[in-house]
Parts: structure tokens; sequence; C-alpha cells
């Protein structure tokens, strides 16, 4: 933790509590190697929101075209 702690201007115990927080949520994973605990990203869980956000940015993405062209047109 003091390697991730060192990069922010947050308390170490204020680190230890968001990496507790991404672990329970899944979003990291640790392991111990000797006196290190080695944390990764799960990136799968984020990937399946990215997933689902897609057909949103496909939605959204073509309706502000057409705003745009509404707006360019009436001006």
């Amino acid at each position: 933790m003091g390697e991730i702690a060192g990069n922010f201007r947050t308390s170490r115990p204020a680190i230890s509590r968001h990496l507790r927080v991404l672990r329970a949520a899944g979003l990291i994973v640790a392991h111990r190697d000797g006196t290190a605990r080695i944390r990764r990203l799960n990136a799968k869980p984020l990937r399946t929101v990215d997933e689902w956000l897609q057909e949103y940015h496909v939605f959204w993405s073509e309706r502000l075209r057409n705003l745009k062209g509404y707006a360019e047109e009436t001006r």
C-alpha cells in the first residue's frame, strides 16, 4: 500500500479504506508475496459496464448529431 499511497495526497488509512471497498466490489484482487501484498485490477466488471454503456453511447451520439443538425439549420 505504501507504493500506492505515495502517489496520492491522501492518508494511508484513507487509501486502505478505498482499497477495501474496491476489493469488496471485485474491482481489485490481492495476494501476498512474502511481506508484500500485491494488488491488481480485475477489469472484467468494468468491461461489463462498458458493454452496457455502449448501447447508450450509440443512442445518444445519434440524438446529439440530430440536435446539432437541427440547431445549425435554425440559425
